[in-house]
């Protein structure tokens, strides 16, 4: 990949709402993570690909307040997106603090790239915190809600 087809990738991503970038080319591979407020480049050549990493990203507040209990499992996002808890504005949510959830059972959406992506429960139990807010950014691996 070419430096101004990098450099243009890396001021998209800066410029916008986008934490983080892969794009696969015959060439090559690269990653970029947006990290505070600028993107950090570190080059690590390795063959067929080259990698840009950035700063670890902060622990978001809803994260840091997720239970530690053993008894407690944590439904995490499969990718970085906008949460939703219904289907639509003004719909029902799907899962409610107290509500006893199935394995596979559709808990909440995650709005990636203007595709609706239903996230469905990774195991049965009751819902005993909803650790994130409506319409608010998720990122890969963040706890979304507990089950116990």
């Amino acid at each position: 990949m070419d430096l101004r087809k990098l450099k243009t990738l890396i001021d998209l991503v800066s410029d916008s709402n986008v934490s983080e970038l892969e794009i696969t080319e015959a060439e090559g591979k690269v990653r970029i993570v947006k990290g505070s407020n600028a993107v950090v480049q570190s080059y690590a050549p390795a063959p067929l690909h080259s990698t840009l990493v950035a700063a670890p990203l902060p622990v978001a507040p809803a994260e840091a307040a997720a239970p530690e209990a053993p008894a407690l499992h944590a439904v995490r996002s499969p990718m970085v997106g906008t949460f939703y808890r219904s289907a639509s504005p003004g719909a029902k949510a799907f899962v409610e603090v107290g509500d006893m959830v199935k394995e596979g059972d559709t808990i909440c959406i995650i709005e990636a790239m203007k595709i609706l992506n239903e996230i469905e429960a990774d195991k049965s139990g009751k819902v005993v915190q909803i650790l994130c807010e409506n319409g608010q950014a998720v990122e890969y691996g963040q706890a979304l809600l507990t089950i116990e």
